[in-house]
């Protein structure tokens, strides 16, 4: 007999408990990066400029459950919401299901480790100005966190 299958290959979004649906978050901090909307064209630009409340090192929320008190922009994401914003980035875990992908080998939830999202070079660490040292957004356009990254794999030490 086989062993079963994880939850993120069983459900879909929409029947995931709460618990599940935040595990999928891998802790790349990309989500938490501001973006800007070009009012004559609805283009996106994205920035490397995190918000306040993002850990810059653990790329994790420092005040998760009051974020959208402090940050009244914060969005909340649900299935509908994963399923209609353009901004997410591609290797999202959500936006990966959403899409019908599997998640990625250095997602937490495979690997068994929160460092693999780091070390393949996936996160915002190190990569990442926090919003109170930036100055203005527009000094600070990059591509990066809209792409599809080529993860690399961590090396295996002897």
């Amino acid at each position: 007999m086989g062993a079963e299958k994880p939850f993120w290959k069983t459900k879909t979004l929409e029947e995931m408990t709460g618990a599940e649906w935040e595990s999928l978050c891998d802790g790349c901090g990309r989500c938490c990066l501001h973006k800007l909307r070009h009012d004559d064209t609805g283009a996106l630009s994205h920035t490397n400029v995190a918000c306040r409340l993002l850990d810059l090192h653990s790329c994790q929320c420092s005040d998760y459950v009051k974020r959208q008190r402090r940050v009244p922009d914060c969005v909340n994401l649900d299935a509908a919401t994963v399923r209609s914003i353009d901004w997410l980035p591609p290797s999202c875990a959500y936006r990966r299901l959403a899409e019908g992908k599997d998640l990625a080998w250095w997602h937490p939830l495979v690997s068994g480790s929160r460092e693999t999202v780091h070390e393949a070079g996936i996160s915002v660490r190190g990569r990442a100005v926090s919003e109170r040292k930036a100055g203005p957004l527009e000094h600070h356009i990059v591509e990066w966190p809209g792409r599809n990254p080529r993860a690399r794999r961590p090396t295996q030490e002897s």
